[in-house]
This record gives structure tokens, sequence and C-alpha cells, in this order.
């Protein structure tokens, strides 16, 4: 069925790029191979709108007009001029640049966009190269089921409505005008005009309830005049307002630390060890109070006194959760709900999207079976597969003189590809919204990046797109962004990690651990760098670990180059990043959270393997992690909106963290 749905489609494009004017539906179903297998006109019309339907999605631009002179029936064709992919010219280090941006979205919901992109570019002779500055990782991450459908709601100009929880406010229906969408630090954020409140606003995807509803009926909306998206969606938070006096034991606190406004070291006390006096600005108490209450007994708040007597409170209902060791068992006994993988093209559309590639590249090339499987990443049995098909189509009428000509027995033989009366189909499809958008977008991702921010080649490769991507394009490229925000220190080591792989030298690191309030000396032979959602990491092989590991280079206290070549063991290998940076392992702990409704931002901000709501509003989360004493840091923070309910033994050490910290305070410490 796949073969002939295939053949159809790709007789109705050669018929409808062929013609000068419009042909009805009557027309097309006497005349195009494949349509005569409808045995009726309801069958017909279904088989004609779908497969309409189909290669629209695919970028195939049929475009609707009066049929003839006698009557106002409906015709169709595709126009050359709207077909046709412009002529862009690429430079070798322009090549590298597509290749990396085209890489970005390879996990994520616009991968296959962007992999199509390549595939036409390719067909077109332009040289993308993929595997160009293979030290460089950049990854985009598209989590949120909410994406593709505002992606598309941005693209089309249709508005859009769905569930939304907000912090402390419950769900509650938006009607979105939707201008943009913009990454910022990892999370995606819509912006446009709120419909019920008559003003713009922002929304984390991450916190959408259930499905995006794209409006289709009424007229499209249009976006203000000079809004600039990525403006609305940076709003900066209020600067802290206040001064906290915390008194922190000796290497300890390290993050509470590195936001210090000041820190006074203290003196050795015999029993008690050294405690530092740290000065630390925050603007919300119940912040200031998680923040510290993670670190246990290991930080105190001597002032003000409002911020003490609410991390006491704070603590004192974590010490008074009594576990139950029944849920526990039952929890544990429970596995974790499976997770939905997205739709894929059907095998059908993916064909003809080949088919109408290989072509034109085939005509514009002297190339052998080998190097059309390896140009386009294809086997050379399904080059094969696909020259066969190509051999059944061409215009209607279906004659020698018609049908495509294809030297099949020279291409199973030699290799040789040998393509005759194609002209129709000599020219490669032009890039569609999403996939030009997504090349842009991620074009621009790699503004960010050492080594390729500054190249002139970031820039001429960014306007030879929107060239030939068109004005439509622009718009959407332009109301999407992603942001890498990065101080000067981060850009800084980022530079010198840079420098270390370009050379082949070995690093030397003081890094503070994500998981644990440690700080541990790694020698580190560099093997690439990666740029997840703007945060960016080096990979390398740990000398200290034995193993590959990814270091967030905002963690990175000090970072030196040393003297020493870089050696990296035959057997390591850099990380599969489909599943995003945090790698998972059978030996990782399963722990499960009941959690406030106003907590339900962990189950943004960490990856979880099942998410339950209850019925009082609650909800359960179960996640996974390598780390449990990281789980307790958590519970600490999360306090009486929180509890752990499996595995029991966690959840009991969480309650004596916080029975400790509250007898530091008691014994005035």
């Amino acid at each position: 069925m796949s073969q002939k749905k295939t053949e159809r489609q790709l007789n109705l494009v050669i018929c409808l790029l062929a013609t000068r004017r419009f042909l009805t539906a009557r027309e097309i179903r006497a005349t195009v191979a494949g349509y005569d297998e409808a045995d009726s006109d309801a069958a017909f019309k279904r088989m004609f709108e779908r497969d309409k339907r189909e290669l629209r999605d695919s970028g195939i631009p049929i475009e609707t007009g009066g049929g003839d002179l006698w009557n106002d029936e409906e015709g169709y064709r595709i126009s050359r001029a709207d077909y046709e992919l412009p002529e862009i010219e690429l430079k070798a280090d322009e090549a590298a640049v597509l290749g990396l941006a085209a890489r970005a979205w390879r996990h994520a919901a616009l991968g296959e966009a962007a992999a199509n992109a390549v595939m036409k570019l390719r067909a077109a002779g332009v040289p993308v190269d993929s595997d160009a500055a293979p030290g460089i990782t950049p990854v985009l991450g598209t989590d949120e089921p909410a994406f593709l459908p505002m992606w598309q709601a941005v693209r089309d100009r249709r508005p859009v409505e769905f569930d939304y929880r907000k912090p402390g406010a419950g769900v509650g229906r938006r009607r979105l005008e939707p201008w943009g969408v913009v990454n910022v630090q990892g999370r995606w954020y819509a912006a446009g005009y709120d419909r019920d409140r008559g003003a713009r606003r922002v929304f984390r995807l991450g916190r959408i309830v259930g499905a995006v509803r794209v409006v289709s009926a009424g007229p499209a909306f249009e976006v203000p005049e000079g809004v600039d998206v990525r403006s609305v969606v940076r709003a900066q938070p209020a600067e802290p307002e206040r001064v906290a006096r915390l008194r922190v034991r000796a290497d300890s606190a390290h993050e509470l630390r590195r936001g210090a406004l000041r820190i006074a070291t203290g003196s050795f006390e015999p029993g008690r060890g050294r405690w530092d006096v740290v000065d630390l600005p925050y603007s919300d108490v119940a912040d200031l109070v998680g923040a510290v209450a993670r670190f246990g007994d290991r930080v105190l708040i001597e002032a003000p006194e409002e911020a003490r007597g609410a991390l006491v409170a704070h603590l004192s209902s974590v010490a008074g959760q009594v576990p139950d060791a029944d849920e526990a068992a039952a929890q544990e006994a429970e596995g974790a709900e499976p997770v939905a993988e997205g739709r894929r093209a059907s095998a059908s559309s993916e064909q003809l999207r080949r088919l109408l590639m290989l072509v034109p590249y085939a005509l514009s090339h002297d190339v052998r079976v080998p190097e059309v499987a390896a140009h386009f990443g294809l086997s050379e049995r399904q080059v094969l597969k696909d020259l066969g098909l190509l051999w059944m189509c061409g215009l209607p009428g279906y004659t020698p003189g018609d049908l495509i000509d294809v030297d099949l027995e020279a291409a199973e033989a030699t290799g040789e590809i040998i393509i005759g009366n194609a002209d129709t189909l000599a020219l490669p499809l032009r890039l569609t919204a999403d996939e030009a958008a997504s090349l842009i977008v991620g074009v621009d991702l790699l503004g960010g990046l050492p080594g390729v921010a500054d190249s002139d080649a970031l820039k001429r490769v960014g306007e030879k797109l929107r060239s030939a991507a068109g004005r439509a394009v622009d718009r959407l490229a332009d109301a999407v962004e992603v942001r890498i925000d990065l101080s000067e220190e981060v850009r800084e080591v980022q530079r010198r990690c840079d420098a270390a792989l370009r050379s082949g030298q070995l690093v030397h690191l003081r890094y503070l651990s994500g998981y644990v309030d440690e700080v541990t000396e790694r020698d580190v032979d560099p093997m690439g760098l990666v740029v997840q959602d703007g945060q960016p990491f080096l990979e390398g092989w740990c000398r200290l670990r034995g193993a590959v590991r990814l270091f967030r280079l905002d963690r990175v206290l000090d970072l030196t180059v040393l003297p020493e070549a870089a050696e990296v063991p035959v057997q390591a290998r850099r990380r599969d990043l489909k599943g995003g940076v945090l790698q998972r392992s059978a030996d990782d702990a399963r722990v499960t959270l009941e959690l406030d409704a106003s907590e339900r931002w962990v189950t943004e901000e960490y990856v979880c393997s099942s998410v339950r709501d209850l019925p009082d509003g609650r909800l359960r989360a179960t996640l996974r992690t390598p780390a449990p004493a990281w789980v307790r840091r958590l519970a600490l923070r999360l306090g009486p909106r929180a509890r752990v309910v499996a595995p029991l033994e966690i959840a009991e050490r969480v309650r004596e963290d916080a029975r400790r910290a509250l007898a530091a305070y008691e014994g005035g410490a």
C-alpha cells in the first residue's frame, strides 16, 4: 500500500507541475495513475483530500483556482516559482556553520524539519557539512508537548487555547495570540496577547496542562508593529532588596558562597570547627528559607529574625513528618509509567521527499549509488528501491515517452545512475517554513559558541538562508530565540576549554558537584563542548572517575590548561545526548515525592518517569537519581510543601537531617 501511495502522489506532483492551467479533481481522477483504484466518488474524494494534505505538509505548494472557462469547478496546479528552491551557494566555512545549525535540533521536536532541510540543500548541490566542528555539540531540547502546536500557531498566526497552571493559583483556561517562543536557560516560553486579560502575557510551556488547541476558524491575527517578542520574555526580575547574615560551616554551602556579597572567614573553635560569616542578598523570605534549608545543619540564619524564625518553622514541619512504611512499600512495588513517543512521518511521505531530492541531485551530478547513499544518509539498497519506484512514474499517458527513464540494470550492476525524461523534477523543492526557520534559529544559537560566534561565516550563512526562504519564514525565525546567558566568568572558562580542545591539552578543574555540596579536583582530557538549551558543558575523560563526564561550566570554580597532551582512552565514547545531558543508569535510586500543587515546578525542572495528580490537588512524582543525598537536599528545601514517600530509608534520613539542623539552632551554634 505504501509503495502504491508513493507512486500515486509522485505522479500527482509531476502532473500538477507540468500543467499550465488549473486541473479539476475530475480531470485528475481520469488522468493521474493510481486514482483509478478508487471504486466510488466518495473513495476518490477521501484519497485525493488525503494526498493534498500530505503533499502540502511536505512543503509542496498546491494552489487552487478556476477550473476552466466552461464551469466554476475548483482546479489545482503547482507553481514552479513557489516549488523550486532558489540557488544557494555556500563556501566551505558556511557549509560547516550550516551543518552545526542543523545538528542543534537533531534530538528535538524540529529535528525532522532540520534534517529534511539539509537533504533538500544537498539535493541542490549545497555542500552542507554535518561532520564539521566535531568538538562542538549544540543541543536544543523541546520536551514540552506544547512546543510543536505553539510553534505552528506562531508560524500560521493562529490563536491557541490551553489550560495553564500558575504557581499558587491553580489551573485556568487561557486564550492567547502567540507572537513568538523563546528559550531562556533551557525553558521555553510563549509570549503574546492574552485575549481574556486584554494585555501581553508570557507563559512557560512546561506549565501548560493537557493539549494546546490551535483555533483554525476565523482570520489569522496580526502581530503589533514594533513588538520585540524576545524583549517581552526577557523581563528581568526585581533586584534583591535585603541582605541576610548567615553562619556557614567551613568548606560547605559553596553555591551560597558564590552569590555572597561578603564572606568573613571565621577562626577555628575546638569541638565546633570553623564557621564563616556570609552576607547573602535575597528578595523573598520563602526563597531564602528554601535555599538555606537544603544545607541542613551546615548553614544557620543569624539575621534577620523574621527569616530565622521562618526557617525554624520550616525545619520543624519536616522533622514532624512520620514516614509510612506500608505506603513506601506499596509505592516501590509500582512500576514507572511508560513515556509516550512522538509520531513519525509515514514511510510513503518520507520516500516521496527522498525521490523529489534524489532526482535533481542525480541529474546535476555524475554520481553512483554508493555516493548518493552516503550523500543522503541512506543504504545502497534503499537507493536502488527508490530508483525502482521512480521508473514507474511520469506524465499522464504513461507511455514509454511519458515515463521517467531509469537504467536499473546499470544501477544494480555498476552503481551508475542514469535518469532521463525527468525534466519536470529537475530542480529541488524549496524549504518549508519549519525547515528554513529551524536552520535560521540554529544559526542564531551558534552565536554563543566559542570559535563560531565571531565568525564572518555565521553572518553570511544567516543572510543567505533568509534570502532564500522569503519574508514569511523571516517573520517566523524572528519570533523564535534560544538565549545563551553567560557571565563573563563562564565565557572565559568556555574560551579556555575551546583553546584546550584545539591544542589537544589536558585541563585541571576545581569543580562544584551538582549533586552534593562538594568541590573536587579533576584532571580532564577534553573531548568536546556541549551546549544544551543554552547551558554550556565540557565533555571529557575524567581521570578521577575513570569515565566520560559532562561538566557544567558555571560550576567550574577554576580551570587551568596544563602543559601536557590530552590522552583520551581508545574505549572512551562521547555520550548519546538523545535523552538529554542527564544520563540514567539501572543503578539509579527511584524516589517518589508527594508535592503540593505550588511545587509542580519540580516536575518541570527535573525529568520524572511518572507524574500522577491526586484528588486533593497534590501530585506524586517519581524520578531517578544516582545521588540520593541530592533528593534529601531537595526535600529539605521544599519543607512542608513536600514529603518523600519512598524509599523509606530516604524519608527517614530527611527527617533526621531536619532534626539535626533544628538542634544546631537550639544549641546556639
